[in-house]
């Protein structure tokens, strides 16, 4: 049975992790959502979430957090393993969970592909 929880341990939340991320320089965007990823040691993936202002008062980033953090948790048995994952909403879209869900799945898998094609030459 699969357990859908998200605990601490599958959380970026240190400053040096999101600036390690974000120096990877390797990025995937939609119209929903950009993902910044880089492989780690670990057997499962770690999520961090950025929301700027620029998405709106603190409720609406909050719910944005929210929603992703949700998305997350309901895909997280369809996201390759071993990623370190940042996700920044885009500003200009409120989007639903459902968009969520399908962009970071889909994302994640090409950062994936990706990130393992680098390594391997």
């Amino acid at each position: 049975m699969k357990r859908y929880g998200f605990p601490r341990i599958n959380r970026i939340r240190s400053q040096q992790d999101f600036a390690e991320i974000y120096s990877a320089r390797q990025r995937a965007g939609d119209q929903n959502l950009l993902v910044f990823a880089v492989l780690n040691d670990l057997d499962q993936s770690r999520l961090g979430i950025s929301v700027s202002r620029k998405n709106g008062n603190a409720p609406k980033r909050a719910r944005k957090k929210r929603l992703i953090r949700e998305a997350y948790r309901l895909i997280q048995h369809q996201i390759p393993r071993g990623l370190d994952l940042i996700v920044v909403p885009r500003a200009e879209v409120d989007a639903e969970l459902k968009h969520y869900q399908l962009s970071l799945k889909r994302l994640s898998l090409k950062l994936s592909r990706r990130l393992e094609q680098q390594q391997s030459r």
